[in-house]
């Protein structure tokens, strides 16, 4: 396709290939839906992903499955990656576009029979038909109308489907951060917001863990002669909830504590599990340095605390690149009637470890649904043409953008 031909490419036009896959699109959400996919089940996600290998294989799409390490001594699933070259060189000016789902969900072995696929008007319900399997194959969808169109006008286009995003990523974070380094966009596929809303920031997270070593007594003999951890991590506690509200859009909870193991001795071992959530990087680090702080001068003498930070999710930030590609996608969005709006939220996913690459990203781009994670999920299946026209719309206009992108892809 010619530079000149691929601006003629209207939202119109492709909402109307998008429509023409309706029934199809149906069908194959009902496909997918009924494959138990939950995280720890790696041979219901690897269905997932030879299915969308298949199809993304038949449109020329170049594909690789990787095998991942277990998670806690469970097995999972492979990533999926799919590439497809275009016409245009990055040194002309061509993009490299990631699109971003995941194939795994919440729910366990057996659901997918016990509650299968339906739909009563314009809602389907089903295990993951929302979160993420609906996401998902709208961006296939998208990829195969843009082929059928003959839209070439990128360096790259390339789809990554994880496997274990519902539990955090902790095996396919590192190849989730290796295949965005080098793309200039990222677009994830998780279902928009109820009101349509798109997502431009998350949430990051970071992990603690804080261990209070006492001394042990006789709580009824010789009480004086311990250090009581228990009541260290209690002073420990109350000054760690005193953190919220000290920083915008960052929670501080310390979710579990645990101490003693007998009511006649003084406690001397203590641990408290901490949750940091915070909508930027800098926050993050300042909660993190309030941590140790308090840790280092513990109200109990005779008690000592060691900070161990066990997992670490970076923000999704509300940046000046991203802010530009949410104005593309609501431009894109006018013309297929839709009013987008920008949202933000504190739950994470993989759009998270896209954005701490330096990539980037627009999430939220599937169709509109809700309940996830839940008996009731929904998706609207009115938006499922117009949601699959404005994703295929805003991979069209950021293929031709011409302006470098603000945050340099990593390489």
């Amino acid at each position: 396709m010619t530079a000149t031909f691929s601006r003629q490419l209207q939202a119109s036009a492709l909402h109307r290939r998008a429509e023409a896959r309706q029934r199809q699109y149906l069908a194959d959400l009902r496909t997918l839906v009924a494959i138990d996919s939950g995280s720890y089940s790696p041979d219901g996600v690897n269905r997932v992903a030879a299915w969308f290998q298949a199809r993304l294989e038949r449109i020329g799409y170049g594909t690789e499955r990787i095998a991942l390490p277990g998670h806690r001594g469970r097995a999972l699933g492979d990533v999926l990656i799919a590439r497809r070259q275009g016409a245009l060189p990055t040194g002309s000016g061509g993009r490299r576009i990631l699109l971003a789902g995941h194939m795994d969900t919440v729910f366990e072995d057996g659901t997918a029979l016990a509650r299968p696929f339906q739909q009563a008007g314009a809602l389907a319900h089903g295990p993951g038909v929302s979160d993420d399997k609906g996401g998902l194959l709208a961006g296939l969808t998208a990829l195969e109308i843009l082929q059928e169109a003959g839209f070439d006008q990128y360096a790259e286009l390339v789809l990554l489907a994880t496997p274990d995003e519902e539990i955090g990523s902790p095996s396919s974070s590192e190849v989730v951060r290796q295949t965005a380094r080098g793309t200039h966009y990222a677009l994830a596929l998780e279902c928009a917001r109820e009101n349509g809303d798109v997502v431009i920031a998350r949430k990051g997270v970071a992990d603690f863990l804080i261990t209070v070593q006492g001394r042990a007594a006789h709580a009824g003999i010789e009480p004086e002669r311990g250090a009581h951890a228990a009541l260290a991590a209690a002073h420990l506690t109350l000054a760690l909830q005193a953190l919220n509200g000290q920083w915008a859009q960052a929670t501080v909870n310390v979710g579990v504590v645990r101490a003693g193991t007998r009511a006649n001795i003084v406690p001397p071992h203590a641990e408290l599990h901490i949750e940091v959530r915070a909508a930027s990087a800098a926050a993050l680090h300042r909660i993190r340095a309030a941590i140790h702080a308090l840790a280092s001068r513990t109200e109990v003498p005779g008690t000592t605390a060691h900070v161990q930070q066990l997992d670490l999710c970076p923000p999704m930030e509300d940046t000046p690149a991203s802010r530009r590609m949410f104005h593309l996608a609501r431009c894109e969005g006018r013309r297929l009637g839709l009013d987008l709006g920008a949202a933000a939220t504190g739950g994470v996913g993989d759009a998270n470890t896209i954005a701490g690459a330096g990539v980037p990203v627009l999430d939220g781009l599937g169709p509109v649904g809700g309940a996830d994670h839940t008996p009731e999920e929904w998706l609207d299946t009115d938006s499922v043409a117009p949601r699959i026209a404005l994703l295929a719309s805003l991979i069209v206009a950021l293929g031709e953008e011409r302006e470098p992108p603000s945050a340099t892809p990593q390489t």
